[in-house]
């Protein structure tokens, strides 16, 4: 933990210094004094190529940044991690999801006992399971086989199966349909069983605790829909498995112990995918493709551990966030993959990233004078690209963005896949170099028309290129956004393992719920606005 305040420290003085010199640097000016500035800024580390060379940066503005990474002891807080010491102080609890997808089965201790027998026993646990399902030797109550799966989840437990599912549709047994629900909204449960056979439906129930409020409401639906049309309770086992820690709900709910697939307290909810919470996407593309995804992320795991941090994607991709977000104030921070099987992915980010450091106090308690997690958002291209883009090259905001793509299609039509690529390296290009009112003269635009079209580029990007999207790579992917957001944790000295803020709104929509009653006739004791709703409410039902 640092001695000093953040801002205090001689590496970020120095980097403020450093941001004042360089500010008004332009791309253009960057790229025309350096021939080899791409490749000064490329790592490739085996399938993945980063190209973060249109940065706003300098070589001494990476050698500036390492020296604030050193300085918040970046390397010390990875190992800690790794070696299973309780990093998230507030809950008392390790950060091993990267024992998860440790595929080599080397130990990991946590107090002492190695962690990797249990994972492998509940990844065979999984794979037997799935196996059944894939195979149609699962059985509903009629007797007929699994042809719907429907998760029911939200935050983790939802955002990462649906986005992992959706990322490698390509890779699943294309005669099982998947269907994820989790607002508490009605519509969701509803609309997804819209149409299903109850006989050839399962349900996969995904919460930790059992209790998590808009899970057990919807796996209750989702229940009394099933004995609406399957009638005996003797159906619900047929049709229902859990992915939980607590054997005494799941079974009161009907659901057998032997079909509860657990994982552990040091797994958060937004980094347990490679946890039974992916029991779903397992299901999906089969247990030797799912081990080919864990195999992903530990190349990642293995890469931030060991790579130094001149050659560490995540480390790089958490400093050049640093930059900007304290040194340029850019407040958001665009996922844009080039791949609608990656058309999730910015929303799983957005919980990943957010839910981690979207804190305002610092590890000693102290509130932080700085701007720490940025606000993440994005749209697969090119749909982006007539919905947005428009604000990213003319627009007063500066708003770096990730491209992520992949040099070859997984279906082929036509010229689909080179007219994408095309549109991602426009992009990235048209973002750093924009338009000058000498280019729009020589065109001959009109010059009443040149302050309208004139773009001035010196707009940041990241481009992340693979060969292809496959379970592997996705598990880099992902990786490597979940080791940047620790990076800029440690840097920020902020808890990024925790969520107290997310509890807040469930507290009191647990006390709000009762006075939506109608009949309710004790005063109300909240806000004056809260307590309006609540009364426009009830004088609707």
């Amino acid at each position: 933990m640092p001695e000093k305040p953040l801002t205090a420290t001689k590496e970020w003085k120095a980097l403020a210094r450093h941001y004042r010199e360089i500010k008004d640097i332009t791309l253009k000016e960057l790229f025309g004094t350096d021939r080899d500035r791409a490749e000064k800024f490329t790592i490739d580390e085996g399938d993945i190529c980063f190209d973060y060379s249109k940065n706003r940066i300098t070589e001494v503005t990476m050698q500036l940044l390492r020296e604030l990474a050193a300085a918040a002891g970046l390397p010390h807080e990875i190992e800690r991690m790794f070696g299973g010491e309780r990093i998230n102080e507030t809950e008392g609890r390790a950060v091993l999801h990267t024992a998860l997808r440790n595929v080599k089965r080397t130990p990991v201790l946590l107090d002492g006992s190695d962690v990797m027998p249990s994972v492998f026993s509940m990844l065979e646990k999984m794979r037997s399971f799935s196996e059944k399902v894939r195979s149609g030797r699962w059985r509903g109550y009629t007797g007929k086989p699994v042809k719907n799966i429907v998760n029911i989840g939200i935050g983790g437990s939802d955002l990462g199966p649906c986005m992992a599912t959706e990322a490698l549709r390509y890779y699943s047994k294309r005669d099982l349909s998947f269907y994820f629900v989790s607002n508490v909204d009605d519509a969701h449960i509803l609309e997804a069983l819209q149409g299903l056979d109850p006989g050839e439906t399962l349900f996969i129930v995904e919460s930790k605790t059992f209790t998590t409020q808009e899970t057990l409401t919807n796996a209750e639906t989702a229940k009394k829909w099933l004995l609406g049309s399957l009638i005996s309770e003797q159906a619900v086992p047929f049709h229902f498995v859990a992915v939980s820690t607590n054997e005494d709900a799941v079974t009161r709910f009907g659901i057998d112990p032997e079909n509860m697939f657990g994982f552990w307290d040091w797994v958060g909810g937004r980094y347990s995918l490679t946890s039974a919470i992916g029991l779903p996407v397992m299901i999906s593309i089969g247990y030797e493709a799912f081990m080919s995804l864990l195999a992903g992320f530990n190349d990642i795991d293995n890469h931030f551990r060991h790579a130094p941090l001149e050659k560490n994607i995540p480390a790089v991709m958490g400093l050049l966030g640093v930059w900007y977000n304290n040194f340029f104030n850019a407040e958001t921070h665009a996922i844009l993959p080039y791949s609608q099987y990656l058309c999730r992915l910015p929303a799983y980010l957005e919980q990943a990233d957010m839910e981690s450091n979207g804190k305002g106090v610092d590890r000693s308690g102290a509130r932080v004078s700085y701007q720490t997690g940025p606000i993440i958002w994005g749209e697969a291209g090119t749909n982006g690209q007539h919905a947005f883009y428009q604000l990213l090259h003319q627009g007063t905001k500066l708003i770096p963005a990730d491209f992520i793509g992949f040099a070859r299609p997984l279906r082929s039509a036509g010229d689909h896949h080179r007219k994408l690529m095309a549109n991602l390296f426009a992009q990235t290009e048209a973002l750093a170099f924009g338009k000058s009112a000498t280019d729009l003269i020589t065109e001959g635009v009109p010059r009443r028309l040149i302050p309208y079209r004139l773009c001035a580029g010196n707009r940041p990007t990241n481009t992340i290129m693979a060969e292809q999207l496959t379970p592997h790579t996705l598990g880099k992917l992902i990786a490597m956004y979940e080791h940047k957001i620790f990076t800029q944790g440690i840097i920020w000295d902020i808890y990024s393992f925790d969520q107290w803020g997310v509890e807040l709104g469930k507290e009191l929509a647990k006390k709000i719920l009762p006075e939506l009653d109608p009949l309710f006739s004790a005063d109300l004791k909240h806000d004056g606005s809260t307590n309006n709703l609540i009364r426009y409410y009830r004088s609707k039902q």
